[in-house]
Parts: C-alpha cells; sequence; structure tokens
C-alpha cells in the first residue's frame, strides 16, 4: 500500500505524487515499486532491508540518505504475530520516503496527530523526527506492558495460599517471561538501531549546517533512548528474577512431592517386611499352627505402619 502525504497549514494531508513530502510504502506490490523507484535511486526491498551489514544500514547515495531502523510490528504474513521489522527511512530532495514489508502502529497513529508531535511536520526532516518520537513512544508503551505482565508472573508464583501456585500457574509464567524477554530484547534492538540513526541523521545535518534548528530535539530523542535502555536492562533483570523464581517453586514442588512418595514408602516397609515373612513357605514355621497368627500379623504390620508415621510426625517430616 502507498500512502501519500503533503503538508497543508501544518498539517498531513493525503496528498498525489507531485507536491509529496511524505511517501509511506508498506508491503509494496510491484507496481507501487515501480512507481515510486523513479523518485529515489532505489527503493530497497525485503532481502536488502533484513541484509546485517552495518555498511547497508545507514549509507548515502545520489543525495539521499537511507537509514534502516528496527520497528515492533506485526507479522506480515499472518497480521496478529508480534514481530520487530526493518523500516527504511530515504531522505532526501525535498521529501522522505518510507519502505516496510510489515504493519508498525507508529506508522499508523502518526499522520492524523503530527502538527502534535515533535517539531511538527514543516518539512522532511520534522517529519523524519516526528516518526522517530512516535515509534520510541510506542517502544516505552510495551516496556510498560512487559512491566506489568511481570507484576502478574510474581504475584502469581508469590502466592502464599495454599501449598504454592499451581502447575498450571508455574507453566503460565514460564512461558509469559520467555515472551516478555524476547519483547524487550526486540524492544532494546530496537532502540539501538534507532538511536545509530539519529546520529547518522544530525552528521548529515552538521554537513549542510542545518542543524541547529533540529538540535535540541535530536538531543532530546537520544536521551529519551537512552533512558529507555536503562529501563530495558531493569526489565530484563525483572525477567531473569520471574524465571529463577519459577523455577525455584518448580523445584519445590517436585521435592514435595517426592517426599511424599518417599513418606509412602516408608510407611509401607515394615508391614511389608512382616507380610514378607509370614508368606515364607518353609515346611516348619512355628507360627503356623498359633491360633492367633493371622490376627497377631495384621496386628503388627498395623502397628507397625502406626509406630513409623507417630515417629514421622514427631520428627516433624509430615
Amino acid at each position: 500500500m502507498l500512502s501519500i502525504f503533503r503538508n497543508e497549514a501544518g498539517k498531513l494531508v493525503p496528498s498525489p505524487v507531485e507536491g509529496a513530502l511524505w511517501l509511506d510504502l508498506c508491503k509494496p506490490t510491484p507496481e507501487e515499486m515501480a512507481s515510486a523507484a523513479g523518485l529515489v535511486p532505489e527503493v530497497p526491498s525485503l532481502a536488502d532491508l533484513e541484509e546485517i551489514e552495518i555498511s547497508s544500514r545507514l549509507y548515502r547515495e545520489d543525495g539521499f540518505d537511507y537509514m534502516t531502523v528496527l520497528v515492533p510490528g506485526l507479522s506480515r504474513e499472518d497480521g496478529v504475530t508480534p514481530i520487530t521489522g526493518p523500516v527504511a527511512f530515504i531522505l532526501g530532495k525535498g521529501r522522505l520516503m518510507t519502505v516496510r514489508y510489515h504493519s508498525t502502529r507508529p506508522f499508523e497513529t502518526y499522520a492524523p496527530r503530527a502538527e502534535k508531535v515533535g517539531l511538527g511536520c514543516g518539512g522532511p526532516d520534522r517529519v523524519f523526527l516526528g516518526l522517530c518520537d512516535e515509534i520510541i513512544g510506542r517502544i516505552a508503551d510495551l516496556m510498560e506492558g512487559a512491566g506489568r505482565e511481570l507484576d502478574k508472573i510474581t504475584k502469581a508464583i508469590f502466592s502464599t495460599e495454599g501449598l504454592g501456585p499451581e502447575a498450571s500457574v508455574l507453566q503460565m509464567a514460564l512461558e509469559t517471561s520467555g515472551r516478555q524477554s524476547d519483547l524487550v530484547g526486540n524492544c532494546r534492538l530496537s532502540l539501538l538501531t534507532l538511536e545509530r540513526a539519529l546520529g547518522f541523521f544530525r552528521i548529515g545535518l552538521e554537513d549542510k549546517g542545518a542543524v541547529e534548528p533540529l538540535k535540541a530535539t535530536i538531543i532530546g530523542l537520544t536521551k529519551d533512548i537512552q533512558s529507555l535502555e536503562v529501563h530495558g536492562d531493569y526489565l530484563s533483570s525483572r525477567v531473569a528474577q520471574a524465571t529463577d523464581a519459577t523455577l525455584g517453586m518448580i523445584n519445590l514442588a517436585q521435592n514435595t512431592t517426592v517426599r511424599i512418595v518417599s513418606v509412602v514408602a516408608v510407611l509401607f516397609l515394615p508391614p511389608t517386611l512382616i507380610a514378607s515373612v509370614y508368606g515364607m513357605n518353609f515346611r516348619v514355621m512355628p507360627e503356623l499352627g498359633f491360633t492367633y497368627g493371622y490376627p497377631m500379623a495384621i496386628g503388627l504390620m498395623v502397628g507397625s505402619a502406626v509406630l513409623t508415621w507417630r515417629v514421622f510426625k514427631w520428627k516433624k517430616w509430615l
């Protein structure tokens, strides 16, 4: 889908290609790729954006700055699965073009409120910074959501009701911890690429002698990123704590189960011994002719089990 916007009275409104300020290519078709190809030196494909070489993330070509940033969004296949995918910002000749192959919320929410974000939308540089601000805000929301999920996990794990959390609760806690760990890791990676892009963008402005009007905003966004990186470190430690606590509770539950099984086995050991003795088939066994031999054997088995149980209670093993 190709969305085209121009600046009209300080707001972004739909526009034809002529006079466009921002062109957003989302999951572009070959026809849309061809129509946008004449506006920039090259429209990167998904394979180009996913290239892991550092040199391919930030570069200049024919007067255009190419900056690739990883942004949280939804899978391009099903539109539901959360992923972190690459987005290319192509800046030059009075316009900004973004190319992405997955849905991401900041690009959907920015246009209707562009005049309220950052420095407004008076030029492509300002639109770029506004989008960066939206992305940072979205990452902050995701991190806050991760923090709330971790709060729920710790509350469920450290519940004092009964003997401890049920197996289903512990399994849910491990699964949730894993998901939040992936989310926090992806957010931190996105912040890293965004910080590098802002640094590259600032150097470009300094080369053109146009950095002063935007310098304060760039510094502010960079500080926001650094603050979120610190918050990401904190959340990572909380994920580790929740995982360790869950595994500890699982070990305690397993130990309790093994202890109960062991106690039951020991309780039945003396009666089993007595029954084994009187179950032997020897020709001469004095008790075989004893009138009260059977009740006596039963009594010995019950008494030995009760005595063992009393000893366990006295030792507080039960």
